[in-house]
């Protein structure tokens, strides 16, 4: 039995947006404009609203009471919350710290990974080992190709995305034995040269996640000269492509404006770098690093002990990914089809997720049908729907 969803706005990302029909079986995306549904189709009533294929968050540590660094349970939980939020694909992201109790975890998050339901989860996204800079709490850690070689074997081939920084020591050999193995390399948490961030993208490593945070300007070292580094690399090479974290407080808006008109929505994705109280009301929720946060809309989770040295800081992203589209859709002046891509096809490439984020005929059937305040109405993985809101008839 089919799936047939009639009367929708369909966004076709990159290319348009149009009123029709979709049908889904067998977990794809099999016909486009039907004017009848098959005779044993459940058929589902659009009412004019927007489909759109579902959010691609590349770069998540956890969302409402789960964090994935805390083991199986906590991803299986956390699993099952995406879909409510649009969010199709995920690339749980875990940090990897030198010994033995680390491989041991990843062993078991790639393991938890043949369990999850509601959500695709098609690899880990490891934020580390091999960083220049810590940031929340990354190891500094030079290249070593036997290390990388432990944490690849301990994780089961299913690794989707390693993140490390251009100016870690020996990283060349390990970006090319990443893309040896078929495995993305971004870039981040970094103070690089211009000269050592262009030899890593050469290297293979063109992609920066959570653009702008942990990248420090250079110091100026000629009085009157702007110096350059990173950021501007990442911006002037066309093979490269960045992503923002899109709540307004991790990075101003006017620097994702800037990004698209140096690169397009097509080189430029959006994540949600989510953690514990990602998706949870206003309020103050507990974690397990000893200290609460407060989550407010607009204003990330930031630490709310009093009396903690760094209270009132962000300790990390409170953001889920329909939220973030709905800022950049706020945000840019680009045709909406475009900036859909943001958190569709464009992740989808950058990740190496070819059957994701587009309603191609043969697309895998991973679908939204959106209230009109982008909330999720209905959620589709693989053809099964995973989510209904409680108003939804």
């Amino acid at each position: 039995m089919g799936i047939y969803i009639d009367n929708v706005r369909a966004v076709f990302p990159e290319e348009r947006i149009v009123s029709t029909t979709i049908r889904l079986d067998d977990g794809k995306v099999v016909a486009i404009g039907d004017p009848s549904p098959h005779a044993d189709d459940e058929v589902v009533h659009g009412k004019g609203r927007l489909l759109t294929p579902g959010l691609i968050d590349m770069h998540v540590h956890g969302i409402m009471h789960s964090r994935f660094d805390g083991g199986p349970d906590e991803l299986l939980a956390g699993a099952e919350a995406f879909a409510r939020f649009g969010t199709t694909t995920v690339l749980p992201t875990a940090v990897p710290k030198r010994g033995a109790t680390t491989l041991n975890n990843l062993e078991a998050l790639a393991g938890a990974l043949e369990r999850v339901t509601k959500v695709n989860m098609p690899g880990l996204h490891l934020e580390g080992p091999f960083m220049a800079l810590p940031g929340a709490g990354c190891d500094v850690v030079p290249g070593d190709l036997g290390l990388l070689d432990e944490l690849l074997a301990a994780c089961r081939g299913r690794v989707q995305v390693m993140s490390l920084s251009p100016d870690t020591p020996n990283i060349l050999p390990v970006i090319e034995r990443l893309r040896e193995e078929g495995i993305v390399p971004f870039v981040t948490h970094t103070a690089a040269t211009l000269q050592q961030t262009q030899a890593a993208i050469a290297a293979g490593a063109r992609h920066a996640t959570h653009f702008y945070d942990v990248f420090p300007v250079p110091p100026a070292t000629d009085g009157g000269v702007r110096p350059v580094g990173t950021v501007e690399a990442f911006l002037a090479n066309p093979d490269a492509t960045v992503d923002f974290i899109a709540d307004g407080c991790h990075v101003d808006p006017i620097a994702i404006q800037l990004a698209v008109r140096a690169k397009s929505c097509l080189s430029v994705a959006i994540i949600t770098d989510g953690n514990v109280g990602a998706g949870l009301p206003a309020g103050e929720y507990p974690t397990p690093w000893g200290y609460p946060v407060r989550v407010e809309p607009g204003n990330g989770a930031r630490i709310a002990d009093p009396d903690h040295p760094s209270f009132g800081l962000l300790a990390g992203s409170a953001l889920t990914m329909n939220v973030g589209m709905a800022n950049v859709l706020d945000w840019l002046d680009e045709p909406p089809e475009m900036v859909w891509a943001m958190g569709t096809t464009t992740p989808a490439r950058i990740a190496a997720l070819p059957d994701k984020g587009s309603l191609a005929v043969g697309a895998d059937a991973d679908v939204v049908l959106w209230n009109d305040d982008l909330n999720a109405a209905r959620t589709w993985v693989k053809g099964e729907q995973v989510y209904n809101d409680p108003e939804e008839c």
